[in-house]
């Protein structure tokens, strides 16, 4: 935190507020209790795994659709701050719930969980557009990278603090149930999010925007319109977003496989929630290191590193055959992980318009959701076709491929801030 702005650090600690949700939630805790719940209502496993997909898939796809609208409308003085108020309370509020409904009201808790899944992702649109509100473009990539180190080291406390619980409880050592820690987890994360986002709620403001007119949304609706006519004005900014579309896929594809691709390698979901742990705390330093080799080296440059970084990951994982292997594999990906994640951020917050910062990151919350759908269909038909999993994780290379060959054919960010500075 040395040398940050009372913004640059009341912004950094929202990614240590919300990323307990992102792990707890989203990744471990809940699943499982999901899971157990509708089994316990008598729901069969395949069918509550489908109920479960269409859930995240619902929620994810509602808050994308809706991510250029309302940022659009957003850019309109005063309306980031209650825009971005708004879906963090409503990622509070519900994530409150879930550990107050009963664990047998399966469908009840779907419905919490997805109203979760849109105040979470909803806030971070705006969270996101307002980097370029609390620091220079000089201190983008370096902040941003903050911002995701300390998210990693902010899940792991609530986390461990949750796996605790959940574990002593299923020894009997707690006079509780499992269940019963599960939803004090949910109520630690609630707490946990809520608390750490005073700061941001105090000190951060919008910065840049456009004076009010008579029937704002009307009007947001004719500016998204003449972006999408005026597309060839914003070449760089979409040839970005298109390269980032690729890369970022890659990233996803192997967080979103990698419990799997564990399991077929025979390692035990203990040694797996431990792996996923240490890549957590390793992640942390990494983060801040590609922070601030960008500042040296430029930002563009680091996203090159982080690129051929997955490339390698992605070959090595290849020949993946021993826990050790898969342990070498996780360190490989906490060195880089969020780093291409911080400096994507900061490099695309370079070169919007700011006074429109918010539409744009509503394309980029698009892109990145989206980004989420090809890479687990290739590895998935790489797989079967070959009969190896290796194989599938192997194809991944091909979106890191074709994302750096786009990120090449994106002008430099001085050249395109100097032409959105005109158009302005």
């Amino acid at each position: 935190m040395k040398g940050m702005t009372k913004q640059e650090k009341s912004w950094v600690f929202y990614d240590w507020a919300n990323s307990a949700y992102s792990i707890i939630i989203t990744t471990a805790v809940f699943p499982l209790y999901f899971k157990a719940a509708a089994k316990e209502a008598g729901i069969a496993a395949s069918a509550s795994t489908a109920y479960w997909g269409y859930a995240n898939s619902f929620a994810t796809l509602l808050i994308s659709l809706l991510a250029p609208i309302l940022g659009t409308i957003a850019d309109y003085k005063g309306f980031k701050k209650r825009f971005f108020t708004f879906f963090f309370a409503l990622g509070i509020v519900f994530t409150t719930l879930l550990a107050l409904v009963p664990s047998n009201q399966w469908l009840l808790l779907l419905f919490c969980y997805m109203l979760t899944v849109a105040g979470f992702a909803g806030a971070n649109i705006f969270y996101d557009a307002f980097l370029v509100d609390v620091t220079t473009e000089s201190r983008m990539s370096r902040t941003s990278a903050r911002g995701f180190a300390f998210g990693y080291i902010g899940s792991t406390i609530p986390f461990v603090l949750a796996i605790a619980l959940i574990m002593t409880a299923q020894k009997g050592i707690l006079p509780f149930s499992a269940s019963v820690a599960s939803q004090m987890a949910f109520a630690i994360t609630a707490l946990w999010w809520g608390l750490f986002t005073i700061p941001m709620l105090r000190n951060v403001e919008q910065q840049y925007y456009m004076e009010r007119e008579p029937k704002p949304v009307a009007q947001s609706f004719k500016r998204l319109f003449q972006t999408f006519r005026n597309i060839k004005k914003h070449r760089a900014l979409f040839l970005f977003l298109l390269a980032y579309f690729f890369y970022i896929d890659g990233v996803d594809t192997i967080i979103t496989m990698s419990t799997a691709y564990g399991t077929d390698l025979g390692i035990s979901s203990t040694d797996l929630l431990l792996i996923l742990f240490a890549t957590q705390v390793a992640a942390c330093p990494f983060s801040l290191l590609y922070g601030k080799l960008a500042e040296i080296f430029k930002g563009k440059t680091m996203l090159y590193v982080g690129i051929i970084m997955y490339i390698i990951i992605c070959t090595y994982a290849y020949f993946l055959k021993t826990a050790l292997d898969f342990w070498i594999l996780a360190m490989l990906v906490a060195s880089s992980q969020g780093g291409i994640q911080a400096l994507s951020r900061a490099y695309f917050a370079k070169i919007v318009p700011k006074e429109s910062s918010n539409e744009f990151f509503g394309f980029y919350n698009i892109f990145g959701k989206f980004a989420a759908i090809m890479g687990p269909f290739l590895v998935g038909v790489t797989a079967q076709a070959t009969g190896q999993t290796n194989s599938g994780v192997l194809s991944i290379v091909v979106l890191f491929i074709i994302g750096g060959f786009l990120l090449i054919r994106v002008p430099k960010t001085e050249d395109i801030s100097s032409s959105n500075s005109m158009s302005v």
